[in-house]
Parts: structure tokens; C-alpha cells; sequence
């Protein structure tokens, strides 16, 4: 049976794309799950409109994620926090406080996006990695100042 995918589908497509499939695994699975629709001739004009659109949606993701790259490489926040004598951090540094402090500077980043290669637990300069879509990605200064 000839499909469109209407969503990506594990090990047979991504949206869009028109597939033959075994009649079984298409009546009893794929469009019980909202997964395909039969491909008719406008099935297949919506799924050529529809990899258009999502070509186009990448393009432009790739385009913003370009820019706030551009923008994020090499800025630095200071984050101010408890710690002792020693300069050891009562708390590690969080990766809200991180948000906070980009978005005080104008930066709007999702959580899930901040990479730290180790809890920052100290005083000082500690480099931060802001990880993008399509492989991008921004290194950032992050100063953490010890206050009592």
C-alpha cells in the first residue's frame, strides 16, 4: 500500500515522504495511529507542500540558531553566589542561574541547551557551551563572584 507520512516514523520516514508499505502494517498501525494517510494524488501534493514547508522551517531554524551564535560567542555573565574563605561555592551553580543571567543580558537560550563538562562549584572564569540545532554551537564566559 502506497502512504504519505503525516509524522516521522521510526526506521520507515520522516514527514512528508511517500512510502509503500504491507497493507497490515498500514490498516493496523500506521493510520489507526494518525502516522500515514493513503497516498491519492492530492495526498502526495499536501506531502510535496509539506516538505517544502519543512525545508523552509529548517532553513530559517538554521538561520536564527546562526545568529544567536554570532551574538553568544565570547559574551560573559558574572553570577554572583555565596562561598567560603577558600573560594568554594556553598551551592553549584545551577543551570537557572545560568538562564537568568543570559536572559538579564538580552539572551533568550532553553535550559536544555547549556552544557557544562563539570558542576561549577568555585570562584572564577569557567567556560560555558551554549549547544545549538544543526550542530552549532557557543562558548560563553561565565565569572562567578564569591560573596559572604
Amino acid at each position: 500500500m502506497k502512504v504519505v507520512l503525516i509524522k516521522d516514523v521510526q526506521n520507515l520516514g520522516n514527514t512528508g515522504e511517500i512510502k509503500e508499505v504491507s497493507n497490515g502494517y498500514a490498516m493496523n498501525f500506521l493510520i489507526p495511529g494518525g502516522y500515514v494517510k493513503t497516498a491519492t494524488k492530492i495526498a502526495e501534493k499536501q506531502a510535496e507542500e509539506m516538505k517544502l514547508k519543512a525545508k523552509k522551517q529548517a532553513e530559517d531554524d538554521l538561520k536564527t540558531a546562526e545568529n544567536m551564535v554570532g551574538e553568544l560567542e565570547g559574551a560573559s555573565v558574572t553570577i554572583k553566589a555565596k562561598a567560603d574563605a577558600s573560594g568554594k561555592l556553598y551551592a553549584a551553580i545551577k543551570h537557572d542561574e545560568i538562564l537568568k543571567a543570559l536572559s538579564v543580558k538580552g539572551f533568550n537560550v532553553s535550559k536544555n541547551k547549556i552544557v557544562t563538562n563539570e558542576p561549577i562549584k568555585s570562584i572564577g572564569e569557567h567556560e560555558i557551551i551554549i549547544d545549538f540545532d544543526h550542530g552549532l554551537e557557543a562558548r560563553i564566559n561565565l565569572v562567578v563572584e564569591g560573596v559572604k
